[in-house]
């Protein structure tokens, strides 16, 4: 017997090191963890319970026969973090590059499958060189058959990717498909074909990191959620992610006590608006200074700035927060913008998460661009994403709310639940100057002084029509509140809402306009 467990510790032992120390190393002097380390951070201590560890591959060509590794280049298993069943793999690029093979696919789909039917997240940590050419086929039938578990567990399960590495060609796909993508700086990149094919087909000269690097995605393609600095920091991003999630679709997010009064209050929002109604603030300090000690997670922080969202608490519990920034673009909606928080809220709906929405928006952003671009059509998914959504709706107009995007930020007539307004608040079809001139734009080319006969209007137009107390009057606000009150009166509200049960009309799914 003892002869027996010797053996199994030394096969034990051979593929904890993955590709070999050599491997290791290289891995490490580029400064990147191994899959296990990530796993080592990720998880709970103690916790990890490993499956198939010594699974190989079963190609017999190119002389595959002689490079077997135990546990075929993927680790795959369970554990806990902060206590939470959470189903993990790790991508080990000291085996063959990461490269995935049929063997390597069947470890992913098992613990996909085990995330689906137990009720759990599924966390992927990513570092391959995509599909292992040796096994032609049988690899591409692997991928596709993670990206079927990816769209089965949509809406199911939380599913959450790390990239820490190379992610090409169809490897990209299944982090695409999941509901967070989290990269690092000037280690991790993502590109369906790299430099070389793009030279090779358009002429252009484009490094790793210009085509598919971290900050390319969190900026420009909106693919990355966040760009970390290192290893270690998206790691920690994956965690404090998670701890704002239920673990699944029949759960309610977890509560967590805390120490912020519900009732305080905060004077500097009750001068935070400027008297000019042009002139920009920050609306990250809005939500900072009502969420429960002013931790608010940002996603996609530096894509579509001109809208923020994200992840908070109010007394204890979880929330998601859109809002509009007025200091980028004077917070105005446009097609990034749109996909940016219409995905996010779906997401909330999905897994019973309340959404809390701060409107502070001038309209859709106007020019040839946008509408060749489909600013129509893309717009339309914000719209379609909050009044598809049945949980609790809170939306606080702290500013402006003009036109057509009044109507798609979380309004009463999508199903907000509560809507408040400060008493800056304007709502109404168009700013006052602009009305003004339609309304008003003949009469004062025949005034003796055009300029005060158009600014008599506005006020004119400001008092009678874009104020909260018109929409107040008709019911499409439920109050109008002091601002140093925001965060008692959202807490309030939620509270209200706890069991709230809404349904959308029977069918098999909408067809939301991609």
């Amino acid at each position: 017997m003892q002869k027996k467990l010797d053996e199994l510790m030394k096969l034990r032992a051979e593929a904890r090191l993955g590709g070999g120390q050599e491997r290791i190393d290289r891995q490490h002097a580029q400064g990147k963890m191994t899959a296990r380390e990530r796993l080592d951070l990720l998880l709970d201590e103690g916790s990890f319970e490993e499956f198939d560890m010594f699974k190989s591959h079963r190609c017999q060509q190119f002389g595959m026969a002689d490079k077997q590794f135990p546990g075929d280049g993927v680790v795959t298993g369970y554990g806990t973090i902060d206590g939470r069943l959470v189903y993990v793999f790790s991508q080990d690029f000291t085996v063959l590059g990461g490269s995935l093979s049929e063997t390597f696919s069947e470890k992913i789909c098992k613990i996909m499958d085990l995330a689906i039917n137990n009720g759990a997240p599924v966390i992927g940590l990513n570092d391959s060189g995509g599909a292992r050419i040796q096994e032609g086929i049988e690899s591409l039938a692997g991928y596709t058959d993670i990206f079927l578990r990816n769209v089965k567990a949509s809406g199911v399960v939380p599913q959450i990717s790390a990239i820490f590495g190379p992610c090409a060609g169809g490897a990209v796909y299944s982090p695409a498909l999941t509901d967070f993508a989290v990269m690092v700086k000037n280690n991790s990149y993502m590109f369906l074909t790299g430099p070389k094919v793009v030279k090779s087909v358009t002429h252009e000269d484009v490094t790793v990191e210009q085509l598919g690097g971290a900050m390319m995605h969190a900026t420009k393609s909106g693919v990355a959620d966040y760009a970390a600095e290192s290893g270690s920091d998206a790691i920690h991003y994956v965690q404090e992610l998670l701890s704002y999630l239920p673990q699944n679709n029949v759960e309610n997010p977890p509560y967590v006590p805390t120490s912020d009064k519900p009732e305080r209050r905060d004077e500097f929002l009750n001068q935070i608006i400027p008297d000019n109604p042009n002139a920009a603030y920050d609306m990250k300090q809005v939500i900072l200074r009502t969420v429960d000690n002013a931790r608010f997670l940002e996603v996609k922080e530096f894509f579509a700035p001109n809208i923020i969202i994200g992840f908070a608490r109010y007394n204890g519990s979880s929330v998601g927060i859109v809002a509009n920034q007025p200091c980028y673009l004077s917070g105005v909606l446009d097609i990034d913008s749109s996909i940016k928080a219409a995905r996010f809220v779906r997401f909330c709906d999905c897994f019973n998460i309340p959404i809390v929405t701060f409107v502070d928006v001038p309209g859709f952003l106007p020019g040839t661009n946008q509408e060749y671009n489909g600013v129509i059509r893309n717009g339309a998914k914000i719209l379609y994403a909050f009044a598809e959504a049945t949980v609790p709706k809170v939306t606080v107009i702290t500013r402006k709310a003009y036109g057509g995007a009044y109507c798609v930020m979380s309004s009463k007539h999508l199903r907000g639940d509560v809507n408040y307004a400060w008493p800056t608040a304007e709502i109404a079809v168009m700013g006052a100057k602009g009305a003004v001139e339609v309304l008003y734009g003949r009469e004062a080319k025949s005034a003796k002084n055009p300029e005060a006969f158009l600014a008599q209007r506005e006020l004119e137009y400001a008092e009678t029509v874009a104020n909260p107390y018109v929409a107040a009057k008709r019911g499409y606000v439920d109050d109008i509140i002091e601002p140093a009150r925001t965060r008692f009166r959202i807490i309030k509200a939620l509270g209200m809402l706890k069991n709230k049960r809404d349904t959308n009309p029977m069918k098999k799914h909408g067809n939301i306009p991609l």
